[in-house]
C-alpha cells in the first residue's frame, strides 16, 4: 500500500477512535456543578455550627461571630433598604471608571512594552517600583493629589487593577512565536496588521487573565479606600458597621463585595470566551 493511499484510512480511523457526541461533556458539568456548590454548603454548615457552638480554638475564636441564619436576616433587612442602591451603584462607578482607565493602560502599555525593547527599559523599571507599593500606601498621596474623595478612590481602584493588566499583557506579547510574527511580515504585513492580526489575537488569552485578576483586585483595592475615605459604597457600609458593632451587617458588606466581585470576574472571562473562539478551540 503506497502512502497517499493509506492518509484516508489513518483519519478514518483518527475520527473514530476521538468520537465528539454533542452531549457528552453534560453529566461531567453536572457533576462538577453540583461540587461546587456542595463545597459552599459543607462550609455554610460549618461556620453555623461553629458560631452556635462559640468554638474557641485559641488564635481563631467564634464566639462574637454571627451565624448564617443572623447573616440572612440582616441581608434581607438590607435588601429591603433603599441604601443598598446607593452603595451598590457608588461602588458600582468607582470599579468600573478605575478598571476602564487601567485596562485602556495596562493594555496599550502591555503591548509596547513587550515588543519595544527601549521602551521596556525606559518604563518598566518606574513601574516595577511603584508596583510593590500597597493600596492602603497610597490612600493619603491620593486625597492630596485630588480635589475630591471620588477622584481618589477610582485612582486607588485604578492603580490596584492597572498592574495585573499590565504584566499579563506583556507576559502575552512576549510570548508570542517569532515565526508567526516572520511569517505575517514575509507576505506583507506592516506593522499596523502585525499588531491587531498577529500579536494581539495571540497576547488576547494573556490579557483576559490579567483583566480577570485585575477587577478582582480593583474591588479590594476599592473597598480599602471607601473605609478611609468613603461616605457610601459597600466598603464603607462594612466599616461603618463595625465601627456601632453591628457584626451581621459586616459580614453581609462581606458577602456583596465577594459576589459582585466573582460576578464581574466571570462576566469578564466570559465575554473574553465570545472574543475568542479560537482559543476555545484549543482547550
Amino acid at each position: 500500500m503506497t502512502l497517499s493511499s493509506s492518509l484516508p484510512v489513518q483519519e478514518d480511523a483518527r475520527v473514530a477512535a476521538d468520537p465528539a457526541p454533542a452531549g457528552a461533556g453534560q453529566p461531567g458539568q453536572w457533576r462538577r456543578h453540583a461540587l461546587r456548590i456542595a463545597s459552599i454548603a459543607v462550609c455554610l454548615l460549618l461556620w453555623q455550627w461553629a458560631s452556635q457552638h462559640r468554638l474557641n480554638l485559641g488564635l481563631v475564636t467564634f464566639q462574637n461571630v454571627p451565624a448564617p441564619a443572623e447573616v440572612l436576616a440582616a441581608a434581607w433587612t438590607l435588601a429591603q433598604s433603599p441604601k443598598l442602591l446607593s452603595h451598590l451603584w457608588a461602588s458600582l462607578v468607582r470599579v468600573l471608571a478605575g478598571f476602564a482607565a487601567a485596562a485602556a493602560a495596562g493594555i496599550l502599555l502591555g503591548m509596547l512594552i513587550g515588543r519595544l525593547r527601549w521602551l521596556s527599559d525606559v518604563l518598566l523599571p518606574p513601574l516595577e517600583l511603584l508596583r510593590p507599593i500597597p493600596a492602603v500606601a497610597w490612600i493619603p498621596l491620593a486625597i492630596l493629589m485630588f480635589p475630591s474623595s471620588e477622584l481618589s478612590m477610582i485612582y486607588i481602584t485604578f492603580i490596584g487593577a492597572l498592574f495585573p493588566i499590565l504584566l499579563n499583557t506583556i507576559h502575552g506579547v512576549e510570548g508570542v512565536d517569532p515565526r508567526l510574527v516572520a511569517s505575517a511580515r514575509s507576505l506583507g504585513s506592516g506593522r499596523r496588521a502585525v499588531f491587531s492580526q498577529v500579536i494581539l489575537p495571540a497576547a488576547a488569552p494573556s490579557i483576559v487573565t490579567g483583566l480577570s485578576i485585575g477587577m478582582g483586585t480593583a474591588w479590594f483595592c476599592l473597598v480599602t479606600a471607601e473605609m478611609i475615605a468613603g461616605q457610601f459604597g459597600i466598603g464603607y457600609y462594612t466599616w461603618a458597621s463595625y465601627t456601632i458593632q453591628n457584626y451581621s451587617d459586616i459580614v453581609v458588606g462581606m458577602m456583596f463585595i465577594g459576589i459582585m466581585g466573582m460576578v464581574s470576574s466571570m462576566a469578564i472571562r466570559k465575554i473574553g470566551d465570545l472574543l475568542m473562539p479560537w482559543y476555545l478551540l484549543q482547550r
